[in-house]
């Protein structure tokens, strides 16, 4: 009840925003409320910073606001707007999508209803490419998805996959050409995935014959999927330059097999998916994952002069992944893909790389901004002396690295360690917070050994 002037004021924004783009705009109410700009990517840090000035302006204040941003931007109030509005199955969803259109009023506002946050994305970057990229409907991208299946699968690929009630089991219903099952007992060794509530997020797991379960994160997605299209561009003899972008948190033995076997470019940059998403961008495809599963592949659009080759290759990707955003149903269908077409098992993919044992842990500081951090937040800069603590920790063990970073909401200092066994991880992770504990102003008690 307390969020339905947010929703309007962002109908509003998405209104102006949809003015100085002359392009179509998203607007998606899930846990929370999502811009979408024009290719289906994340809206702008300046418009960001709209978005926060509208919703923080009293109520005499809000037109003053609405005519700093038109002033800023140089709006014409004259051209037309268009909007696309989604909402997921939450009771409140219907009331808060209401105040979002209330705030777009009358100006060509489309509202998808019941859809999911990857979908609206694809749907306004369809919108906003004359159809080049698909149909602007709900049906299209259900029409768009099939094209992943690998042609000659006599029979259905099967996934165990749990996800949340919001994001509604219908959806995966469409999918004919995979087994699904809905929210079943898991089996030894049977494959499974499972979707966050927006379905952006996605991981697999699977438990072995002993009992141990084994979680496969954004890690191990990305590795599966750029080492991928990386055999698909060298078969094609296709000199495309693909990377793949990590954070801080990405795991040190998938960076290594990345760099040093599939000889595949990694980029690290500051946590946060459009922090990835431009970086993903710099190269003709990007493969961009967060360890908990957010991510998708990025391209380059292709010239128009390209070869058949090269048109092939872009063609693939637009057809095998939703290439506007994080999307778990396309990149569970790609990753299913991959299974069929090199017969492999989940236990295999697993194989793979074998993940670096590692520990995180919370320090309470009495201020975070002490901690500053450089090289995507891998090096602390400040408070003096930090860094060099932990490098001579670090130096201590085998195969290991640390890093802290501030968080971005509460007073505490996010420590991160791995090393070549568990004992070790967990002592470097302790060793760490220790060093951040007595540089960096930190408060209660000192952090005691695990």
């Amino acid at each position: 009840k307390q969020l339905d002037h947010v929703m309007f004021r962002m109908g509003l924004l998405a209104t102006l925003r949809s003015k100085k783009t002359k392009a179509t705009i998203g607007v998606m109410e899930d846990n929370g409320v999502k811009l979408v700009d024009p290719m289906g990517e994340m809206v702008t840090p300046a418009w960001e910073g709209y978005a926060t000035q509208l919703v923080n302006a009293e109520r005499e204040g809000l037109l003053t606001a609405l005519k700093d941003v038109i002033e800023r931007e140089a709006i014409s109030m004259a051209q037309e707007a268009s909007v696309f509005v989604g909402k997921d199955t939450r009771p409140s969803s219907e009331s808060l999508s209401q105040a979002v259109l209330d705030g777009v009023h009358s100006l060509e506002s489309h509202n998808y209803g019941l859809v999911t946050t990857p979908q609206l994305h694809y749907m306004v970057c369809c919108q906003n490419t004359q159809g080049c990229y698909g149909n602007a409907t709900v049906k299209g991208y259900y029409q768009k998805l099939p094209g992943i299946h690998p042609k000659g699968q006599s029979h259905p690929l099967s996934v165990c996959v749990y996800c949340s009630l919001s994001f509604s089991n219908p959806n995966l219903s469409l999918l004919s050409h995979i087994s699904l099952s809905l929210g079943v007992e898991m089996s030894a060794g049977e494959r499974c995935c499972s979707f966050d509530g927006d379905a952006d997020h996605i991981v697999y797991y699977y438990s072995d014959s002993a009992g141990r379960f084994h979680l496969l994160d954004g890690d191990k997605i990305a590795t599966l999927i750029s080492t991928y299209l990386k055999e698909l561009l060298t078969q094609a003899g296709l000199d495309l330059q693909i990377a793949v972008v990590q954070t801080a948190y990405a795991n040190g033995s998938s960076t290594r097999y990345l760099e040093d076997t599939m000889k595949v470019i990694v980029r690290c940059t500051k946590t946060g998916l459009k922090h990835l998403h431009h970086a993903a961008q710099e190269f003709d495809i990007g493969v961009y994952f967060e360890a908990n599963g957010h991510g998708t592949v990025s391209r380059k659009p292709t010239p128009r002069d390209a070869n058949d080759k090269r048109k092939n290759a872009a063609l693939l990707l637009q057809n095998t992944v939703n290439l506007t955003v994080g999307d778990a149903i396309s990149d569970m269908l790609l990753i299913e893909a991959v299974f069929a077409i090199r017969g492999m098992t989940v236990q295999q993919w697993d194989a793979i790389c074998t993940d670096l044992p590692n520990r995180q842990l919370k320090v309470k500081v009495a201020d975070r901004r002490v901690i500053d951090t450089t090289d995507a937040e891998r090096r602390t800069v400040s408070p003096a002396g930090l860094q060099e603590a932990i490098d001579s920790l670090v130096n201590k063990h085998r195969q290991a690295h640390s890093f802290v970073c501030p968080s971005g909401t509460e007073d505490v200092g996010r420590v991160y360690a791995e090393a070549d066994t568990q004992e070790s991880a967990d002592a470097l992770a302790h060793e760490v917070s220790l060093a951040v504990y007595r540089l960096a102003g930190g408060v209660g008690e000192e952090p005691k050994p695990l």
